[in-house]
Parts: C-alpha cells; structure tokens; sequence
C-alpha cells in the first residue's frame, strides 16, 4: 500500500506551519506572523513508531490571498483533504474559537476520516483550562500543543499512528484494475470506451463536452477485469462557463486520484494545450502511472510521423520521459489490446517491492560510480535504503544530512533506480531521511 497521508487545516495563522516543522523536526515551512503565507502543499515524511506517513501542511481554511491566488490556495486544501487519511484540525487556544474555526469544522463535519482537534500554542499549563471551549466543534478531545515549549508532540505522533490505516500485506490475486481516461475535449475518450466494452455503453457525439461526468464501466478481457472511468472532456477555467462544466472537471479529478493507471489522450490532428499540462500536472502530484495516448492514429501515417510525435512529447514533458507512449486508433480498435496489456505492466510495476538487500547493493554501487558533491567541506554518507511503500513504489534514504544532497544528485539516484529496478516506468518517490541514533537500518535479505 503507498504511504498514508495527515493533513494539517484550519483557518490562518493558528501555527499550522510551525506544527508541521515542529513535528518534521526540520525547518521546511515558512512560518510568519502574516496570515496567508502558505499556498502550496508542503509534504514531508514522518517516521514515528515504526510507521511512516506523509505530513502535509497547507494554506489557512477561509482567508483571502492578497494576490488574488484565493481560489488556488483552497484548491489545494481541498486535494489535501481529499488525499488525507488523518486530518489535523489545528486551533489556537491564545485568541480563542473563532468564527472561521466553526467554518472549518463544519467543512469537516462530512469527512469521513478521523479529525484530531489539536489546540495550539498552549504554551503554559493554565492555558488547557481554555481550550475546553474548543469541545464545541464536535470533534471529542483536544490535544494541547505548544512548539515553542515542545508540549505534547510525542503524544500527538501516537494518536496520529493509532489512526492510520493498517498496513496490509499485498495479495496474490489479481485486483480489478481502475483505468482513468482523461484528456481534453473531443480527444475521442468515449468512442475508445466503447471499443473496449464492445457496446453502446457511452453516449459518442461529434459534440465536445458530450461526457459532463465520470463514469464507470467495467468489462473483461482475457480472464482480467478492468473499470474503464470516463471523465469529462476538460477546459481552460476561465472557459468553464456552467455548474456543469466546473463540477465535471472536479470529477475528472477524482477519477485520476481513485485510478490505478492513466490514459492520457492526445488527437494526433492536434498540438498540446495548455489545459493538457495542466491536467498532467494534477497527474504527477498525484503520483499516478500515465501512458501518453496519440489517438486518431488513421489520420496520419508512417514511421516519420511516429517519431515527430516522441519526440514532440518528451519536449512537452521533460520530467515525464519515462512514461510510455501509444498509438492507436479508438473507433476501430487497432492497437487497443496491446494499450491494455502495457496498462497491465504498469499496475504490476506500480505495486513491486524491492528487498531491502537488492536496493543497499544498488545505492552503493551508484555512489561508487558518482559520489556526491562535497557539503561543508565533508563527504555526505548514506547509510542504507529501504522501501517502505507501494503505490507508487516509496524508497528512503536514511542519510545524516538530507540537506547535503543537491537536486542534481537526487535527479541521478532517482534515474538508477529507475534503470535498474522493476519500476521504470511508474513514478517513483525518493525520500532522504535523516537517520535517528542507534538506528542500525533493517536487515537486508
């Protein structure tokens, strides 16, 4: 299984960034007096009780972006809770509840995901007695926090272990596996649909935005099932003129985040859009295994074309050149079942785990191939690997200083394994970790 998700909400400036660094035990969020610093996610990985999980920091719930970057900034709160498995609901017992504490509250009254109510900078033990107003939100118990007098972290990490998922053991069968098929308009996402199930299941029109919301097929080939989710054709925002078209591209959205693999469409007759990036972009920060799709391949012929398209691609997306490329024709069928089959590998390479062993061989063979860059005049040391997750497949690094090792090097570390081991073509996530004392690393096998 990938690595759980907390996210920490709540309205501006209640301390959520000096929670997250608090709690990262390195300073990597901005932490200021003015409200609204935070806009992007900030992730990092926690190891505590033996468990991993990724902590997300995010903007504050309700306020307004002095640079008109408001919508952006809830946008992102919104894929943290989604994605979240544990959510921090984070106040601040020194100005009291709050109206905008209330709003977050009742934004998180439907999740159905365990919400731990932390009441922040309670730096004195008087201050508790204050937080028992907070009982009003409805979420049970408050643990007092503080950061600067390092109050309740230790207990903060146990509630958040106590409520992750439980970390299941991979089965042998296998699962049906979800294909998400999404593009922009008119790209042929339907009539594909209908290639594949061999049926009328989806309504096909000349008509872009013909599809206003995704759906589900499932069909079989050769004794595996699939779920085929169509998603609707997507716009530039600007352009989303209807409810409709808005609520659509948000359920496009969450066909990527619930998909096992992506398809992503391409008409052969026509360049990349800006809303193309755009959709991949979402794809990436989830994470997913994509195959870039060149449909209405009838339209154009020869090897020539072929490769002006592989080429044109790997441009568009540099950061994407290990993803796969296809080209089929939709309405006719051809190239179809070999799509399925490359779908097929990439759901397996998605969910291979690497022994520990194998991956401590590999490290120190790359870092005696290219040692890394001197930092502060030393040598950085990594002193062993481990992959603690699937989906996409998870390797830590545990290192001394995970500051020590540049981008650059991140890049080469992140190609050999890509090289080298049996998921070359999913996305991988690299963390470099600081190792605890005493830590030993896990046998290798």
């Amino acid at each position: 299984m990938s690595v759980p998700q907390v996210a920490i909400v709540g309205r501006p400036n209640v301390g959520k960034s000096s929670l997250f660094n608090w709690l990262a035990h390195i300073r990597l969020a901005i932490v200021d007096d003015q409200s609204g610093v935070t806009r992007d996610r900030m992730t990092t990985l926690i190891e505590a009780n033996e468990r991993y999980f990724e902590l997300i920091d995010t903007g504050g719930m309700g306020g307004e972006d002095e640079d008109d970057l408001t919508a952006d900034v809830r946008r992102q709160i919104e894929l943290a809770i989604n994605a979240a498995d544990v959510i921090l609901l984070v106040v601040d017992v020194q100005t009291g509840l709050m109206p905008l504490d209330e709003m977050v509250a009742e934004r998180l009254r439907g999740v159905e995901k365990p919400v731990i109510l932390v009441a922040n900078k309670s730096d004195q033990k008087h201050q508790e007695i204050q937080s028992e107003e907070f009982h009003k939100l409805g979420r049970g118990h408050v643990l007092c926090t503080s950061t600067t007098q390092n109050r309740n972290r230790d207990r903060l990490l146990e509630l958040i272990v106590e409520r992750l998922p439980e970390p299941n053991e991979e089965t042998v069968a296998t699962p049906q596996m979800k294909l998400a098929i999404v593009g922009r308009r008119n790209v042929g996402k339907s009539t594909f649909v209908n290639t594949l199930v061999e049926t009328e299941r989806m309504i096909v029109s000349e008509v872009p935005g013909t599809t206003r919301d995704s759906v589900d097929v499932r069909f079989e080939l050769d004794g595996q099932t699939f779920i085929a989710m169509d998603t609707p054709g997507l716009r530039k925002r600007k352009s989303q003129r209807t409810d409709l078209e808005y609520y659509g591209s948000h359920r496009a959205q969450r066909s990527v985040r619930r998909a096992d693999v992506v398809l992503m469409f391409f008409d052969a007759t026509e360049t990349v859009s800006k809303v193309d990036k755009q959709l991949m972009g979402y794809v990436m920060e989830n994470h997913k295994p994509c195959i870039f799709v060149i449909n209405k391949w009838d339209m154009l012929h020869g090897s020539v074309e072929t490769e002006r398209w592989v080429r044109y691609l790997r441009a568009q997306f540099p950061s994407l050149a290990y993803a796969p490329i296809g080209f089929i024709t939709g309405q006719t069928g051809k190239n179809v079942k070999a799509l399925l089959n490359h779908s097929t590998m990439l759901f397996k390479q998605s969910r291979e785990r690497v022994s520990t062993g194998v991956l401590n061989r590999l490290i120190r063979a790359a870092i005696d191939a290219h040692q890394p860059p001197l930092y502060q005049n030393r040598r950085p040391k990594i002193y062993y690997a481990t992959q603690v997750a699937t989906e996409p497949p998870t390797v830590v690094l545990m290192c001394a200083e995970p500051k020590a090792f540049g981008n650059d090097y991140r890049r080469y570390l992140l190609g050999v394994l890509r090289d080298h081991l049996s998921f070359g073509e999913v996305p991988i996530k690299l963390y470099l970790h600081r190792r605890h004392r005493n830590d030993t690393g896990p046998e290798e096998d």
